[in-house]
Order: structure tokens, then sequence, then C-alpha cells
């Protein structure tokens, strides 16, 4: 490998012995550890932050086990690549294949995967065609279909401690010849490793700089200040696009939840003008004005969604302009998070109680036997009633006066409260 290729490039790891980080996964005794070693790869979707060595552990685990691997980028393949890729698989496993591990495939970003793509994958994941393993930095939940989900376990990575990233700087010195050629003088590594923040491609690419800003007989100095003032001086050396998904999008949301809408437009300004899409930040959005604003005023939740549709049909440069009217909206907006600690809450209860069943009269009877047996018989129709309300029972017996949901400090919610009030709690005295 030669010069000119990056650093981060020239010390990815070929083995789970140079591999850095996430020992939880690779530890000694740890899942994917025993998996590699007994040979067994199952399917799985690797979630964490960038540069924490989601694509260099799917290349180590094939590599490991002597399986072909396949790599398909989320971004620019579709429904026919998937497919393609299938059709070798199935070849490699007929023929000069057979007896080997069944072949990889890896999906980098596979949350960008739209519904009809990662359909396309379930079959093969099935049967056995392919071994899947995607990686993403976004939460599986909500940007990987339910039916693929349950094909493939969910790891999750974390972001390298100072420790690991100081394995990883020793490692680089020690190893690569280009950085021995100059000779590496460490006075300090505070800025070097906050500027990292987790992130190891990161880390490399701060070294890639600062070898690249010394003349070819000096020796390279790690410093607060030299690092500080190189990154300044080059403010996208450094791998911006995890920047912009991890810490600036934390401080936005920080700042439209701590209801200052000024800091929210700056950052994100930010964020536009890092080259951000704009479907993330309406989609943290949306998710914002669900979570954090919530049931104090819903009609956020519907400025958030009409934002995450408007931008799609606008694009860039016009699209900054409904983004910073909602963000603004959100920021000066009435907070609740009452709902989110209400499902919460409630699944909680349902995980300790199991499947509690459901009151007879709440069932709903499209058959006869149905209607022998007693299902929807005594239900109230609420529609029958003064202001449209009657006391009956809707918890299972054993959850009944079960509360899920506290009503927050703030009028909507109050006015809400006020009313159940006085439907249930008068009703029952």
């Amino acid at each position: 490998m030669n010069s000119s290729t990056p650093l981060a490039e020239r010390m990815r790891p070929a083995s789970l012995d140079d591999y850095v980080g996430q020992k939880h996964l690779v530890g000694q005794g740890a899942i994917l550890r025993n998996m590699i070693e007994s040979g067994k790869i199952a399917s799985f979707i690797l979630w964490g932050p960038p540069g924490v060595g989601k694509t260099t552990l799917a290349k180590i685990i094939a590599n490991a086990v002597n399986a072909p691997f396949y790599t398909l980028s989320a971004v620019h393949s579709g429904v026919k690549d998937v497919r393609d890729v299938i059709e070798r698989c199935k070849t490699d496993l007929s023929s000069m294949f057979a007896g080997r591990q069944r072949p990889i495939l890896f999906i980098d970003e596979i949350h960008r995967f739209n519904k009809s793509q990662q359909d396309s994958l379930l079959a093969a994941v099935e049967n056995g065609t392919v071994t899947l393993i995607g990686a993403t930095t976004e939460n599986p939940s909500f940007e990987v279909i339910r039916p693929l989900l349950s094909r493939a376990q969910v790891y999750t990575l974390e972001p390298l401690t100072d420790d690991d990233l100081n394995s990883l700087l020793e490692r680089a010195i020690a190893n690569d010849e280009v950085l021995a050629s100059h000779g590496v003088k460490i006075e300090s590594t505070s800025a070097l490793f906050r500027f990292a923040g987790g992130d190891a491609r990161k880390l490399l690419n701060i070294l890639d700089l600062l070898e690249q800003s010394t003349m070819p007989d000096d020796e390279i100095v790690i410093s607060d200040d030299v690092v500080t003032k190189d990154l300044q001086r080059n403010p996208m050396a450094y791998d911006k696009n995890g920047e912009m998904h991890y810490d600036i999008i934390s401080a936005f949301i920080k700042s439209m939840r701590g209801s200052h809408p000024d800091a929210a437009v700056y950052w994100l300004a930010r964020m536009i003008e890092g080259g951000e899409e704009p479907e993330f930040i309406a989609r943290r959005m949306v998710i914002f004005a669900a979570e954090d604003v919530g049931l104090a005023n819903p009609n956020a939740l519907l400025l958030a969604n009409a934002t995450f549709d408007v931008i799609h049909k606008i694009g860039w440069p016009e699209a900054r302009i409904p983004l910073s009217e909602c963000a603004i909206y959100l920021a000066t907006s009435a907070k609740s998070n009452s709902g989110y600690l209400a499902i919460d809450a409630a699944l909680d209860y349902v995980k300790r109680t199991g499947n509690l069943p459901v009151p007879l009269h709440l069932r709903n009877a499209p058959t006869k036997l149905m209607k022998d047996l007693g299902y929807g018989h005594n239900y109230l129709y609420p529609h029958n009633y003064p202001s449209h309300f009657v006391d009956q029972q809707y918890l299972p017996d054993s959850a009944s006066g079960a509360r899920f949901w506290n009503p927050a400090d703030n009028p909507a919610e109050q006015r809400a409260s006020a009313l159940q009030q006085e439907r249930w709690v008068k009703k029952n005295q």
C-alpha cells in the first residue's frame, strides 16, 4: 500500500488481534469472537457511530471464516444490484465454494435502503443463500423493516474510549512507514482525542493532516496547540460527516429542547453549511416534535411532518427556510414528554405482566361462535350516551387501575387531565 493511501486505510486491521475497541463484542468470550472461532456466522446488523469499526469487523469476519464476501453500499445500490449479488451468491453455493462458509453480503448504511430494497433481501437471508451483515449509524428499530430485523441480531458498537484511541495512536506510530519516516513526538493528546470524538477514522485522518503539514525531514509533533491550529486551518480535513451526525445534531436537539431558538438556528446553519442532508434534519425534528413537544402542542408534529414533506418538493437552497421556521417553532413551543414516558411505562408493564387476556366485552365477534362465547357481550357504545362517554372497563382485569400517562404541567394537558377527572373520578365516586 503506497503512501498516498489514506492512513485510515493503511491501518485497517486484518484480524481481531489488531482490532481496537468493542471488547463487549470481540473480547475473549464475547459473542462475535465466539461466532468467529466456532465458524458459525449468523446474520446480524452492526449499529454505531462512524469510525468505530463496523466495516472493518465485517471484513475480518469474512476473512476469518474464509467466506466469499460481497459489499453493497445502500447509497449507490438498488433492488437490481441486490438481486444480482444474490444470484452470484447462489452460484457460489453450488460450485467452487461448496463446503465453505456461505457467502457474506455486507451492506453499508443499510438504513438508507427503502422497504422494497430491504424486502428483496428477505428470502435470501431466510433460506441461507447469504449471511447478511448490515452496518448502520441509525437506530435499526426505526430504519430497518421488522421482518428483516427478526432475521438478524442487532449488535451495538460504542464510540472508542480515550484508551482505545491511545492504543490506535501507538499502533499507527509503531507500524506505519510514513509516520516512521518522520518520527513522532507526543507532547499532549487531549485535543487530538477531543477532536477525534471516539472515531478511529477521524483520529487517523487528523494524523494524516499533521503528517501532510510537516516538512519531509521534520518530526511530527502531536500537542494540543499543534492539533488545534492545524484543524482550524483545515476545518474539513477530519471526517466532518461524523461530527454532523452526532455532535452537532445533538446540540441542535438539545437547543430546541432547552427552548433556545437562536442556538437551534445556529446549529441548523452548521449542518446546512456542512452539507448535511435535509431529510436527516427534518426526520430528527419529526421525532423531536413527538418526543419533546408532544401533547403540550400536538400541532408541532403536524408542522414537523409538513416540513419533512415540503423539503422533498423544493430542495436546496429554499429548503433552509421551512427547516428554520420549524426549528424556531419547536424551540419556542411548550414542551412535554408525557406521551414518551407513558408508552415506555406501558411497555415495561407489558414486559413484566405478559399477555393479559382482553376482556370479553372488548373483543370483536365477527362469527356466531365468537358471539356464543361471549365476545363483545355487554359492550357499551360510548356514542349512545350523554357526552359520548360511558363508564366501563377497558384494561385487563388484573391491570385495572394501572396508570401510565401522567399529564405534564402545561395548559393543553391540564385541560385534558381535568376532563379525564370529570369523566372517571366523578363517575367512580
